[in-house]
C-alpha cells in the first residue's frame, strides 16, 4: 500500500481532516493525497506558498520568522503547518519548506535541507532532513517524508 493510501485510510477512519502547505514540493504532496479515491472526505485544502510573501499573507507566517530564521527553518515550517490548519479549519496541518536545488544552497543551508512540520490541536512536530539527488528526487523524498510524519502521527508514534 502506498503511503498516501495508508494515511488516507487512517484519516478517514479517525474522521480527521488535513490541509497542506508546500513550498519546495510545489503541490506534490497535495497531488499524492488527492490521487487516492475518497480524499475529499479528509483533504480540505492545499496551499503552494513558494514566495515568502505568500507564506506571510496566506499562512500568517510572521515576517520576523522569515527575517530572523529564514523561510527554510524549523520555525517557518511549524508556522506554515499551523497557518494551513487555521486557514482551512482542518484538524491537521502538514507543511514543507526546503531547498530543492540545484541552486539556492549555502554552507549553512545546503541544497537538500528540508523541514517538515505537522500541527494538530495538541501540538506541533518538526523534522529536519538532508536529502540528496537532483531537484525532482529531493521533491519526491520530501513528499515521502511528509507523508511518513503524518503516518507516524496517525499511528500514535510521533514524539
Amino acid at each position: 500500500m502506498k503511503k498516501e493510501e495508508e494515511v488516507g485510510e487512517a484519516l478517514a477512519k479517525r474522521r480527521l481532516t488535513i490541509a497542506v502547505a508546500e513550498s519546495c514540493t510545489g503541490g506534490l504532496i497535495a497531488s499524492r493525497i488527492t490521487d487516492v479515491p475518497g480524499a475529499s472526505d479528509y483533504f480540505l485544502a492545499g496551499f503552494v506558498t513558494y514566495a515568502n510573501s505568500a507564506k506571510e499573507t496566506i499562512l500568517a507566517v510572521s515576517p520576523e520568522i522569515i527575517a530572523k530564521k529564514g523561510a527554510v527553518s524549523e520555525e517557518a515550517a511549524q508556522a506554515m503547518a499551523q497557518g494551513a490548519r487555521k486557514a482551512a479549519q482542518s484538524d491537521l496541518g502538514l507543511a514543507v519548506t526546503g531547498i530543492a536545488g540545484p541552486g539556492g544552497g549555502t554552507q549553512e543551508k545546503p541544497v537538500g535541507l528540508v523541514y517538515i512540520a505537522l500541527a494538530a490541536q495538541e501540538g506541533a512536530w518538526v523534522r529536519r532532513f538532508r536529502f540528496h539527488g537532483d531537484r525532482l528526487r529531493i521533491k519526491e523524498q520530501t513528499a515521502e517524508g511528509a507523508l511518513g510524519l503524518l503516518a507516524e502521527y496517525l499511528d500514535g508514534r510521533v514524539s
